[in-house]
């Protein structure tokens, strides 16, 4: 059961870090077309608008992947002084500790998204409605929360840490 759960998460994973990844190419095409379009006075309008978009599909596309691998910042100092129980208790405590925080991401951006939508709020140049972008934040957040829980999950029932393992989505 937790194999198959895991399979699916992974999936899951791979789609939004790949979609992560498609924006960073978007981000990259997009400046690469306004810097030489002001070389030769033509900036690309609009550009600002489409950078801040993608960089919110770019940082949040990747961050499940991000947990999944192990990426984030953990500070070790006292992990070689600690016994294993106790280095896994606290694994499983951060991992349910950030689900915790970005479901709060999560309800926070919907609520923004929410006013976003009352409100009709767009981008400044080319009037994108922000609440698109919002709503996939918030997806991206709740998707890093159910991998963090996940893996709570499996370190408490196998002692699988799936940071150790190789991803088969990379």
């Amino acid at each position: 059961m937790l194999t198959h759960l895991r399979n699916w998460a992974d999936r899951l994973i791979g789609l939004s870090a790949n979609i992560g990844a498609l924006g960073l190419l978007l981000e990259v095409v997009i400046i690469m077309i306004d810097v030489m379009g002001r070389a030769f006075g033509n900036p690309l309008f609009g550009s600002q608008d489409m950078i801040t978009m993608a960089m919110v599909i770019l940082v949040f596309g990747g961050m499940a992947m991000c947990d999944r691998q192990g990426g984030h910042i953990a500070v070790d100092l006292l992990e070689p002084r600690f016994p294993a129980g106790m280095n896994r208790f606290i694994d499983i405590a951060s991992a349910l500790l950030g689900a915790v925080i970005f479901v709060f991401i999560a309800w926070a951006i919907v609520e923004s998204a929410k006013l976003s939508v009352m409100l009709n709020l767009s981008t400044n140049l080319l009037r994108l409605p922000k609440a698109w972008f919002q709503w996939a934040l918030a997806g991206f957040a709740i998707l890093t929360a159910l991998g963090m829980a996940l893996r709570a999950l499996e370190l408490t029932l196998s002692k699988r840490d799936i940071r150790s393992e190789s991803s088969p989505v990379s």
